[in-house]
């Protein structure tokens, strides 16, 4: 049976290319790639059993973790992450029009966020406007003389635009990470394990005790990082992850989730995975 895999669409976008990557790496035999308006749509398709996997971008080496992405693998913790790699992003500015007439700029918020300082350099008095994708952006400037988009150069096809600027990102080195999700944890060789939690107690030394807990595992925290709750002020779930280099360390992982577990109020574990570098043609 032919695998269904959501991604953050329209067709076109740099989750659009991960998703073929991953599914090949996945040995998925001809899948059906299903794009979807939204990050969080394409999480609740897996979730609600509408699909049988998706492709998402989790992390940003300049922005940060994705925040939508994070707070739906909180909401849902019968989803795993299976795969990763890790993509660099080279944005280009898309238009149809000329730099000196352009007086919006439409992107993704995380596409705008990493290349603001260029924007502020090159189009200071353009307003920003966020879309749900990059691929969404291009299709919104066709025609428009004064509207540009920002996203990959593989979009600039659409419509017949032109390319008024390349690269565009801030940082040269920018990349994301993007996940395979599925509803089967994978046992195979990893890299990567990655997991949350929310302390019982809100008290000095409370998130030390649980980080000293894995510290004295070994493990390297290749990333910690916090959200809010959105239950109470001042609560945070702490989203961590640890590089896994044998199977050793899978041993002292569970036995590091048997430690952690006292601590906490609620242990969410996204499963261990392999994450790779892909370069792009």
């Amino acid at each position: 049976m032919r695998k269904q895999v959501a991604y953050l669409g329209p067709k076109g976008t740099y989750a659009e290319k991960a998703a073929h990557i991953l599914s090949k790496l996945a040995n998925f035999q001809t899948p059906i790639f299903v794009p979807c308006n939204g990050l969080h749509s394409a999480i609740k398709l897996l979730a609600y059993n509408n699909c049988d996997a998706a492709v998402v971008p989790i992390e940003n080496s300049v922005e940060g973790g994705v925040t939508a992405t994070l707070d739906a693998l909180w909401k849902f913790p019968e989803i795993f992450i299976n795969k990763a790699i890790v993509l660099p992003i080279k944005h280009a500015l898309i238009s149809d029009g000329e730099l000196s007439n352009i007086s919006e700029v439409l992107s993704h918020p995380q596409a705008l966020a990493q290349c603001s300082e260029w924007l502020s350099e090159n189009l200071p008095n353009a307003i920003a406007l966020p879309t749900n994708s990059t691929s969404e952006a291009v299709n919104m400037v066709k025609g428009s003389k004064f509207r540009a988009a920002i996203g990959s150069k593989s979009l600039i096809q659409i419509g017949g635009l032109k390319e008024l600027a390349f690269p565009i990102n801030d940082v040269p080195g920018n990349c994301t990470r993007f996940v395979l999700l599925s509803k089967d944890s994978n046992s195979n060789l990893a890299n990567i394990a990655s997991f949350a939690f929310s302390l019982i107690s809100n008290k000095p030394g409370a998130l030390l005790k649980a980080i000293n807990n894995i510290a004295d595992f070994g493990f390297n925290m290749s990333k910690i990082e916090s959200r809010p709750s959105k239950r109470e002020l001042g609560e945070y779930i702490i989203y961590i992850d640890l590089e896994i280099n044998n199977q050793n360390n899978i041993k002292n992982f569970l036995e590091l989730k048997n430690k952690l577990n006292p601590l906490c109020k609620n242990f969410v574990d996204f499963g261990n995975y392999f994450s790779e570098n892909v370069e792009l043609d």
